[in-house]
């Protein structure tokens, strides 16, 4: 089997995208394809598979994998340029709705002075904040809660967390220095911790200023990534229910693939962002996944 894909990211969050509408692929294959193109060395690269397929509800379904094969419910920055391949390869339509595990999110298209889009932003809808929600294993709210990690309890190994979901669970650690942060220490750990029944993804944010912040992300199946949008998002949410942002301000996120920009809007939405760019095309031999589902 030959499966032609893209090749998409926002700021440097990469994934493999396939058009379902060219290769119905079936779904029982994409945890094994997505183990397969994800690694750097030996396979095309990238933080996982996005399968682009028809929706009853959307103009699209985004079903996302991430590279260990794991089933993700959501993600800001694949939502983002799911929709900005809908509408260059399907509608030409702008907003474009798009289906996840997360629920349906609303995606607008910008365009600069020659009329070529130019960024993507995506509307995430309200954060949930119970821990039923997250979901974790503590009661009510978790802002700001001290988390016992075995082998991680002693400064500056201690982290304290803010947990949210924007389709996907998010828990927030506060750092001095993002440079030097254990992302790679705590990242693993907290993702994996019994607190969180179905595991997390952990951002470990700097606040520089009321308009800015630095964050470096550590993705539940695909470890430290160039960006996340859902985490950039929630890390804004988190620092306003600490205090340390004001709710309705549009704040840099600085990650290292570069900026996108959140607002937790007053009427309980937030709003991701940021470019969403093609990288290149190409398609993957897989004879041992037979001939294309008709």
């Amino acid at each position: 089997m030959k499966i032609p894909f893209v090749k998409m990211h926002g700021l440097g969050n990469d994934y493999v995208y396939v058009d379902l509408k060219a290769t119905p692929l079936d779904p029982a294959a994409a945890p094994a394809l997505a183990r397969r193109v994800s690694p750097r060395r030996v396979g095309v690269g990238s933080d996982g598979l996005i399968l682009i397929g028809p929706s009853a509800v959307a103009d699209a379904r985004m079903h996302m994998f991430n590279a260990d094969g794991s089933r993700g419910r959501m993600c800001g920055n694949g939502a983002r340029c799911v929709a900005r391949y809908v509408y260059e390869r399907w509608t030409r339509r702008t907003p474009a709705t798009i289906e996840t595990d997360g629920g349906v999110r609303t995606a607008t298209i910008s365009f600069d002075a020659q009329g070529r889009p130019a960024a993507v932003s995506i509307d995430l809808g309200a954060p949930r904040l119970d821990a039923e929600e997250i979901p974790c294993r503590g009661e009510g709210r978790v802002v700001d809660a001290a988390l016992k990690i075995p082998g991680c309890c002693e400064a500056p190994l201690r982290p304290r967390l803010t947990c949210v979901n924007l389709g996907n669970p998010h828990a927030v650690t506060f750092v001095e220095d993002v440079a030097t942060a254990p992302v790679e220490i705590l990242g693993p750990e907290i993702e994996r911790d019994p607190f969180f029944p179905e595991g997390v993804n952990v951002e470990f944010v700097r606040v520089v200023g009321p308009e800015r912040l630095e964050i470096r992300v550590w993705e539940r199946g695909s470890g430290e990534t160039s960006a996340c949008g859902t985490g950039a998002a929630a890390a804004v949410v988190a620092a306003t229910l600490v205090g340390r942002l004001v709710r309705g301000v549009r704040v840099a996120a600085a990650m290292p693939g570069g900026e996108a920009h959140v607002t937790w809007r007053a009427d309980g939405a937030v709003v991701l962002e940021g470019p969403a760019e093609f990288a290149f095309e190409g398609v993957i031999d897989a004879p041992e996944l037979g001939d294309p589902v008709r």
